[in-house]
């Protein structure tokens, strides 16, 4: 042993730090990310198995799938500087991924990750629970230890590209050597059940984040093209004694399977049925939404666009309310949800968030009445020529967002119990779970009853002429086929989460000046119709006259055709 020069006494040589050999650490993280990291997967390949056969088949080929996949994908980021933070990123990414969709049967696809994005704090927390961080650590703790127990083996990056290159190319071997050797029983499956390609961590991510980036990011440096540049107001503005005032509210995770006016056993929507029987609201029953959440859901029935024109993807035109202004009308934008996913941009709008109601807005967020608090003065703040002609108010709603139902209502209107009041969805039995979302549908229409009267009073008063229309953006599942919440991609979507619930009223001033009546309106409510239609409805009752309007999709259109055949009837041939 060495001995140091001045005082003679040994000196132990320095020891190298342990490192990875790149090849071991991709490997053992592919095949730990595989494993451990697809539980929800391969939990939902042994359901759709039909026989043990077929489960070792299925395990064995498209275990060997996902494990290639991974193992390729890391093999192009094996770089002793790169690696460890981007497999750190990765193993968080499937630890998060399996906790969601092991508690709610959610799957992780574009529009997944726009929410993901977009989401809010208030989503957030309503989101959290003991298990979350319990998934995490189980997933995530044991590679996280080891990727950064030790680095890379350094390498000159000339070998370190052909070893990069070389494990890729195994991992690509793997998978078509797997697909070939199970190919009946794998394409039986991903043809039957296409759900599963969003399943597959971290893959899943890694691939909706390209497809994110690459759709939106182009677009949000373009202008958004002009829509109804020739709109302008009707006739029907000539010397008007009142102005019109349409509320269009803007309903949040409403199904129309559990609303009282559909035929649901229970009565959740009493005051609905009051308005339906007295007061001529009408009740649309087959209606179609355009997504599965409120980030495709919300620009697409604002949209000129149907959904299969593309109104569902990011919007590159102008929407119903730019129209609505550019023809000299007054819009105002209310939310009390996370935002207006760009709609009301370009408009007059305000939060809900900004307002402090006691008992109506507690804990950071509010209760849906809170919008209707200094309605009027909102009003009356709007450009008074603009509002002179009239006013289309946009209100969107908490509704019956969850998690967390128990919070969408007040402790004194909550006609369903014992109720759920717990986030972990899966915890709650069944009835439970079902009496706390059926309570944020009675709460709704406390909110919309709340809404009428509000608008029956501006009319009595000689101020407005007024009506609303009430549209959810998307539904929500409550168990149904383990699936909680919504944003299943639409093609694969339940109709829990796309048949939603619609109602229309109109006052007997309103009913006069557009020509559509309440009997009309009756005989229009059983007919299909979609988010494509409220675009072109909202146009029509307004009397904005353009080239955009289009006639087929303006489901009153058919009530103001024979509304005006028969005055012009009446009037007789011109003399």
């Amino acid at each position: 042993m060495p001995s140091h020069p001045a005082l003679g006494s040994p000196v132990a040589p320095p020891t190298a730090r342990p490192t990875w050999r790149p090849v071991h650490a991709v490997w053992l993280l592919s095949l730990w990310l595989a494993v451990a990291g697809n539980l929800p997967l391969w939990l939902r390949v042994y359901d759709l198995a039909g026989t043990p056969a077929q489960r070792v088949a299925l395990f064995g080929g498209f275990g060997m799938v996902v494990l290639g996949i991974t193992a390729a994908l890391l093999s192009l980021l094996a770089w002793p500087r790169v690696f460890r933070p981007v497999a750190t990123a990765l193993v968080l990414v499937s630890a998060f991924n399996t906790h969601f969709m092991r508690q709610y049967g959610s799957v992780i696809d574009p529009t997944m990750l726009a929410n993901v994005v977009q989401t809010d704090v208030r989503e957030v927390r309503d989101l959290m629970s003991w298990t979350l961080p319990l998934t995490v650590l189980l997933v995530a703790g044991l590679p996280l230890w080891v990727i950064w127990r030790r680095p890379l083996a350094l390498r000159g990056w000339l070998p370190q590209t052909g070893r990069n290159a070389l494990g890729a190319l195994i991992g690509v071997v793997a998978v078509v050597a797997a697909t070939l050797l199970t190919y009946q029983d794998l394409a039986s499956l991903m043809r039957n059940h296409k759900e599963l390609r969003y399943m597959v961590n971290p893959v899943n991510t890694v691939y909706a984040a390209s497809r994110l980036a690459m759709d939106q990011l182009p677009r949000q440096v373009q202008a958004l093209k002009p829509v109804g540049e020739d709109a302008q107001l009707g006739a029907s503005y000539a010397g008007q004694s009142q102005p019109p005032l349409l509320m269009v509210v803007v309903g949040e995770t409403a199904r129309a399977q559990n609303f009282g006016l559909n035929g649901y056993a229970r009565n959740t929507t009493p005051a609905l049925a009051r308005w339906q029987a007295e007061e001529g609201l009408v009740n649309f029953s087959q209606v179609q939404s355009c997504g599965t959440n409120t980030k495709v859901s919300v620009p697409c029935m604002f949209s000129p666009l149907t959904r299969t024109q593309g109104g569902d993807q990011t919007p590159e035109h102008e929407n119903l309310l730019d129209v609505l202004q550019r023809a000299g009308l007054a819009v105002l934008w209310i939310d009390n949800q996370a935002g207006c996913k760009g709609v009301c941009a370009r408009v007059p709008n305000a939060s809900a968030l900004d307002l402090k109601i006691p008992g109506l807005c507690d804990g950071g967020e509010c209760l849906d009445p809170a919008m209707l608090d200094g309605l009027d003065e909102r009003i009356a703040a709007l450009d008074p020529v603009r509002r002179a002609r009239g006013v289309v108010l946009v209100m969107h709603q908490m509704g019956s967002h969850g998690p967390a139902y128990s919070h969408r209502a007040s402790v004194d209107r909550k006609p369903f119990l014992p109720e759920c009041t717990s986030t972990t969805l899966s915890d709650c039995p069944p009835e439970q779970l079902v009496n706390a979302y059926d309570n944020s549908i009675a709460y709704t229409d406390h909110f919309l009853d709340l809404s009428l009267q509000w608008l029956k009073a501006r009319e009595q008063r000689g101020a407005f002429q007024t009506g609303l229309i009430y549209l959810s953006d998307h539904g929500e599942s409550l168990g149904e086929n383990g699936l909680y919440l919504h944003g299943v991609p639409y093609a694969l979507a339940p109709q829990q989460q796309t048949h939603v619930p619609m109602v229309a009223w109109l006052s007997p001033g309103l009913q006069q000046r557009s020509g559509v009546g309440v009997e009309c309106l009756r005989a229009q409510a059983d007919m299909p119709i979609s988010h494509d239609h409220l675009f072109h409805t909202v146009l029509g009752l307004m009397d904005v006259q353009t080239r955009a309007h289009d006639l087929a999709l303006d489901m009153l259109a058919p009530c103001a055709a024979a509304y005006a055949r028969t005055n012009e009837a009446l009037r007789g041939p011109a003399s």
